[in-house]
């Protein structure tokens, strides 16, 4: 088998086409929960904190450059200028950002199996006995007339 065929082969099959259809839909849905979490959750965990925007908080450890023109208190400014700065706020909020991504990923999956969750079934009949059984049982029901 040729190269070219082995890849045509391989690339058509359903589950390649279904990881692609995943890893669109997946990257779509990615932006969802992303603006739900920096645009709906976010502002209202600032609120419940005093209104402190985690990603603004900053440790400066280099000097400011004496041609520096952005704001000071900035860090976005302050690392676009190659200040060396310890973001800590940055990264408290990634952290809060994947943990609130987690838990919206963990109800919508628990929210699903719900959904997919068999109906429950009425108890099965029971199975029919074996004929070897049967056949036992009426060998001793027969041994049992005769002497009894």
């Amino acid at each position: 088998m040729s190269f070219m065929s082995e890849f045509k082969e391989f690339a058509v099959k359903g589950n390649v086409i279904d990881l692609a259809v995943g890893v669109i839909i997946g990257g779509a849905f990615g932006k969802i929960v992303d603006s739900v979490v920096k645009d709906l959750i976010m502002p209202i965990v600032g609120a419940i904190f005093g209104g402190l925007d985690f990603s603004s908080k900053f440790i400066l450890l280099g000097a400011i450059p004496p041609d520096f023109k952005g704001n000071p208190t900035s860090y976005a400014d302050l690392t676009k200028a190659g200040v060396a700065v310890f973001g800590y706020g940055n990264f408290i909020t990634v952290a809060l950002n994947f943990l609130i991504l987690a838990f919206i990923i963990f109800l919508m999956v628990k929210q699903i199996n719900r959904l997919k969750r068999p109906a429950p079934e009425a108890p099965a009949a029971p199975a029919p006995t074996p004929e070897d059984i049967v056949l036992l049982r009426e060998i001793r029901d027969s041994l049992k007339k005769q002497n009894g």
